[in-house]
Formats: structure tokens, C-alpha cells, sequence
């Protein structure tokens, strides 16, 4: 049985929803360690994520999830009871950059993102020797135009042997199709290597250096069909002047996308990501 455990529920926005978890919880003598939620006027919605521990020896969390799903039909809610000690396993995909995949994996490592990675893909062989100290299986899955079909049914099948429940773009330079991109809705996250919506494609940076920006980001957000255009997880910026070149801007743009992608990482596998419509609701 677990230490601890996580609420995630979501709902058409009310009174006494809070009120009807909590008591819920009290009959079952857990006490409540952290609780965060939002209530957004513009959609109805109601989001809570909230951390529980039991305090009696007999606790049972099969009659818990009895009465909360009784207490979430008259809610009209979606919920789950999660380990809060649990870890996603995570497929990490690269091309020929390394510097992302390294951010999270470290953070793996260490502790500070609840992932476990499983396995790492890319369409290039040219990461396997800077990756391998990591330890993780490298799969090389060329993708050419004749070749993407196949390609991303080896992809799925990477996914299905490693049980990856979340799959994340770390500078993947491959574009998902659009039944892909379906299949692994709301669990592959990507990140953009420049500030949305500016500066798409090729050379982002060298691009906004012509336009004279004051300030470049990167941005990491969910894929869908809709290429980079995915509810956004998290956005990272710094502030830039006529002193800084083209390769100055490349250079901070990849710790930006770093920080972007691991916040994002973070905030999904602590399960703080809601989905509202077209954006996102990240709790604290």
C-alpha cells in the first residue's frame, strides 16, 4: 500500500465540490497534505489535484474509491486515485541534438522529475555513443518520405514493448502524422524551439535576430495535427539586444529550450496538467 497518494478530478465548476472530497476523505480518516484547484469563469470547469495520506491502519482503497465514485456521479466528474510515489515511464525521442534529451534524463536521475525513462528513439544513429552512459536501450528508426508510415508503426511498437505512457519530443526534427498525432493525444509533449507562434520552421533564431527581437523563448506544449500549435505547457523567455549575435541567440535559445521542456515534463508526470479546451490548466 502506498504512503501517500494524489486526487486528480476535474468537473463542471459548482459549490461544494470541495466540500464533498474533503468528507469523503474524513470518513475514511486520510488526512489531506496538499490540496491546489481552479475554477475557470470562462469554460465552467473545475480542476483539483490533491494530496492524501491515510491515518488508520485499516484503510482500504478499494471502499475510498467506492464512495468517491459515487460522490463523482452526482459531481459529474472525472476522477483518479494515484501513488503518489509513482514514476511515468517516459520514451524520450532525439535527432541531433542531445542537449534536451540530457536535461531530462539528469532530471531523471536525480529525482527531480517523476519519470522513468525507458528507452530512447531517434531517426539518426549519430546520439547512440553520447547517449549510451545513461544506460537506456537506443532504437535508430530512419524516417523518410516513402519510409515515415513504417517508421511510426516501429515507433508504436518501441512503445507498446517498453510500456511508455508518455512520449516527449526532446528536438525530434520529424514531423508526426496526423493519426499519429491522435493516437498520442495528450500524451507526447514537444518542444519549440523558438517563442510561439513566432519564428516556425528553419533557423528560428537567426530569424528573429534579423527582425531585431528583444527577447526569444522556447515553448513546450502538447502535438497535435495542428503543427506546433498544441496547448501549451510551459514557455520560457530571456531578454536579448543588439549586442547579442545570431550564434549567441542559438546558444541561450538551448538552455531556454531545456528549462522549457523539463518544467513541462515536470508539471505532467506530478500530474499538475489539466486540458481546458484549446490551453491548459497547470496547477502549482
Amino acid at each position: 500500500m502506498a504512503d501517500s497518494y494524489r486526487l486528480i478530478l476535474s468537473c463542471k465548476d459548482r459549490s461544494g465540490i470541495i466540500a464533498a472530497i474533503s468528507n469523503v476523505l474524513l470518513k475514511h480518516h486520510c488526512f489531506i497534505s496538499r490540496s491546489r484547484s481552479f475554477g475557470d469563469p470562462a469554460t465552467q470547469t473545475f480542476f483539483l489535484r490533491l494530496s492524501f495520506k491515510p491515518e488508520c491502519e485499516d484503510f482500504s482503497l478499494d471502499a475510498l474509491e467506492k464512495d468517491l465514485a459515487d460522490t463523482g456521479v452526482l459531481l459529474e466528474a472525472d476522477w483518479q486515485i494515484l501513488d503518489e510515489a509513482r514514476k511515468i515511464k517516459t520514451l524520450i525521442m532525439v535527432s541531433k541534438l542531445d542537449h534536451c534529451a540530457n536535461a531530462l534524463l539528469y532530471g531523471a536521475r536525480t529525482g527531480e522529475l517523476a519519470i522513468e525513462p525507458v528507452g530512447i528513439l531517434s531517426n539518426h544513429p549519430d546520439l547512440a555513443p553520447e547517449l549510451q552512459h545513461w544506460g537506456l536501450p537506443f532504437h535508430t528508426v530512419p524516417v523518410s518520405a516513402d519510409t515515415k508510415e513504417a517508421a511510426e508503426r516501429a515507433m508504436f511498437d518501441i512503445i507498446e514493448q517498453s510500456g511508455a505512457e508518455l512520449v516527449v519530443l526532446a528536438r525530434y526534427m520529424q514531423i508526426l502524422t496526423n493519426e499519429t498525432c491522435e493516437k498520442l493525444a495528450g500524451k507526447c509533449i514537444n518542444i519549440h524551439h523558438s517563442f510561439l507562434p513566432s519564428f516556425k520552421g528553419a533557423r528560428p533564431y537567426h530569424r528573429a535576430h534579423q527582425r531585431g527581437v528583444k527577447m526569444i523563448g522556447a515553448t513546450a506544449h502538447f502535438v497535435t495535427a495542428d503543427l506546433d500549435e498544441g496547448p501549451i505547457l510551459a514557455q520560457v523567455t530571456q531578454d536579448v539586444d543588439h549586442t547579442h549575435s545570431p550564434e549567441d541567440f542559438v546558444a541561450m535559445g538551448r538552455s531556454l529550450e531545456a528549462a522549457a521542456l523539463v518544467r513541462a515534463v515536470k508539471a505532467y508526470a506530478e500530474n499538475r496538467v489539466f486540458l481546458n479546451g484549446m490551453k491548459t490548466v497547470v496547477l502549482s
